[in-house]
């Protein structure tokens, strides 16, 4: 796994990255896959991204292990890409910019969720 240094780096970029709670991605997840006749298990819902991100969310940074790390650097990158963090939230205005938000939301990232 990458030195501490770097992964407490990480760790601080992922949960900046990262502003939904454990629970909120949870139930983005799971309502994400709801459809009308059936509702998946819980540790089910989403997308495999999504669901490793949840877990990573529910860890300590000490038992992280390097496929976590991985999944953290690509989080972050795909969130930096597709976000200003200095400019979030901002309205949504097409149907692009919802498809977008439930994107990020995927990704524990609502960019309509207030800055701390």
């Amino acid at each position: 796994m990458a030195d501490s240094l770097e992964t407490e780096a990480l760790w601080e970029d992922f949960h900046r990255a990262v502003n939904m709670t454990s629970a909120e991605l949870a139930a983005w997840l799971r309502v994400r896959d709801a459809e009308e006749a059936a509702e998946p298990l819980p540790d089910e819902a989403g997308t495999a991204t999504g669901r490793h991100v949840l877990a990573i969310l529910q860890k300590r940074r000490t038992d992280l292990t390097d496929d976590d790390v991985r999944v953290m650097y690509e989080v972050v990158d795909t969130v930096g890409d597709l976000v200003d963090m200095e400019d979030e939230p901002e309205p949504e205005r097409a149907p692009e910019d919802t498809r977008r938000r439930h994107r990020l939301m995927t990704l524990g990232h609502d960019p309509l969720k207030p800055g701390p």
